[in-house]
């Protein structure tokens, strides 16, 4: 709350001046209440209270009270208070999380039925299925710490590598935190939005508690005890966020909030970013103001029309109540909070805003055409991504140029520029291949031989065998081993050979 305040500002604050001809106003239309210079006397206080005109209407309200509070209102609103940024249209609104989930003995424990690290699964799930379109990663630590999946917004490719982790598959045992969060910090090097951290735990070293004091990065503990038991070491963490474990939602749901909210005051530090304009809320108190309109004997008409005609307003559109309101970017954000994306474009007049809506809505075209005309990295960016949907993949890759050229060493729009390259050539090299009846990797001049005596019979492998048998292709197959702990077991295991040498 101090942050915000300390931040509160308004947009265009020379539309404060207009106070003085509302004060002016207000003065001038208000009625006075009658001053009687004489007292009378011979009659009843209450009878000459009664006779007495204007004296019923000293604290009276005036319809001319509620006009100007209105104009009042719609002053503040057209100054634009504002006490947060924007998010950056071309990048998610929704800050990236990295989850350190500790992966030893002590989570085997069933005083949180199954277990902890079972319970602990549970939560991370919730906590995914919450954050929908939000790129999260996890990491696995115990002795050393291991990134089981980078940042991204499938669920699906989170969930079954989660459900992998057991003891047995981490190569090392021990509370390697610090380096986890060494881990993660490098993680969310990468991203282009400030994200956080969570550590899923039952306990820390106090050897670890460094590392955590020294960090820059959010980071949150959800902590895997049961009867709301805390870990001492974090109550000497000042800038730690301890959440205990609940049986319920409430714990998810916390950290969910301040996870949300440890990203806008990230946003707040961005001076890349515009301050949001929050006037349009002083415009539902200016409405309700506006009903006493329909009471009887109150004549406000023409006050509350010059309030309304002097605030500033965009282009008209058919939207409604809300073109009295609203700006046509807020009217737009409204729509994209609800998915209506072709809409939202039609509304925005900011460029950055009207082209991600064009790309949401799959208005590929326009949407490159809008960021094309940008001279920022981020709106070079963008337009390789319309590009690239479109299947315009050389202007892609000409528009993923212009974005490291703007911003060297940018490792998404490296990554999409090298991938945009690959498509090119697999493109390309189809076509050809298309052009002159070849199949890939067969010349027209191959000659090429079809097993016609073993047609419909198993090949056999001689490696594998059964029974001291040759097994089928099919046989071989089945006996791969594709359980998700040896995978993981085996990867971890061989990151840590590789980090040894």
């Amino acid at each position: 709350m101090s942050g915000a305040l300390a931040d509160f500002h308004f947009l265009r604050a020379t539309w404060l001046l207009f106070f003085i001809p509302i004060a002016i106003l207000w003065w001038v239309m208000r009625p006075k209440p009658n001053s009687h210079s004489q007292s009378i006397t011979g009659i009843a206080p209450h009878l000459a209270a009664a006779l007495t005109l204007g004296a019923e209407n000293k604290k009276r309200v005036y319809p001319i009270d509620v006009a100007m509070i209105a104009a009042i209102l719609v002053t503040l609103a057209a100054a634009g208070p504002t006490w947060s940024r924007a998010p950056n249209p071309l990048v998610a609104d929704t800050a990236p999380l990295v989850i350190a989930l500790k992966v030893t003995d002590s989570m085997e424990e069933p005083d949180l039925p199954p277990s902890r690290l079972d319970r602990a699964k549970f939560k991370v799930t919730d906590l995914i299925n919450t954050r929908v379109g939000a790129q999260t990663a996890l990491i696995a630590y115990a002795g050393t710490p291991h990134r089981v999946a980078p940042l991204t917004e499938d669920a699906n490719i989170l969930r079954p590598l989660l459900e992998g982790l057991a003891p047995t598959v981490m190569p090392k045992q021990g509370d390697a935190a610090a380096d986890a969060l060494a881990l993660a910090e490098t993680i969310l090097s990468d991203s282009e939005t400030p994200g956080a951290v969570l550590f899923v735990l039952d306990d820390l070293d106090p050897s670890q508690l460094a590392a955590f004091e020294n960090t820059t990065v959010p980071v949150f503990f959800l902590t895997m005890l049961p009867n709301g038991q805390n870990i001492a070491q974090l109550n000497d963490l000042r800038t730690a966020t301890v959440v205990p474990f609940s049986n319920d939602e409430r714990d998810v749901s916390r950290l969910e909030r301040q996870i949300q909210s440890a990203y806008t005051a990230a946003l707040d530090d961005d001076d890349r970013l515009d301050w949001q304009d929050k006037g349009w809320l002083l415009a539902w108190p200016a409405a309700l103001l506006s009903l006493l309109w329909f009471r009887r004997g109150w004549v406000i008409r023409l006050v509350l029309l010059a309030v309304f005609f002097t605030a500033p307003s965009g282009p008209a559109k058919a939207d409604g109540w809300r073109d009295w309101f609203l700006t046509p970017d807020q009217r737009g954000q409204i729509a994209m909070s609800q998915k209506r994306y072709a809409q939202a474009a039609e509304l925005f007049d900011d460029p950055y805003h009207k082209g991600y809506a064009q790309l949401k809505a799959g208005q590929y075209p326009e949407a490159a055409a809008v960021f094309a005309e940008l001279g920022t990295p981020e709106a070079a960016f963008s337009e390789g991504m319309a590009r690239i949907r479109n299947r315009e993949y050389r202007p892609a890759i000409a528009a993923f140029e212009t974005a490291l050229e703007r911003r060297p060493d940018w490792p998404e729009a490296k990554q999409n520029l090298e991938v945009s390259i690959a498509i090119l050539e697999y493109v390309e090299t189809t076509r050809e291949q298309s052009d002159t009846g070849e199949e890939a990797g067969i010349g027209a001049d191959d000659t090429v031989f079809d097993n016609e005596a073993g047609r419909g019979e198993n090949t056999t492998i001689q490696a594998p065998t059964e029974g001291g048998q040759a097994m089928s292709a099919d046989q071989w197959i089945s006996t791969i081993d594709t359980d998700m702990q040896d995978f993981l077991r085996n990867r971890f295991l061989l990151e840590n050979q590789e980090q040894q040498q």
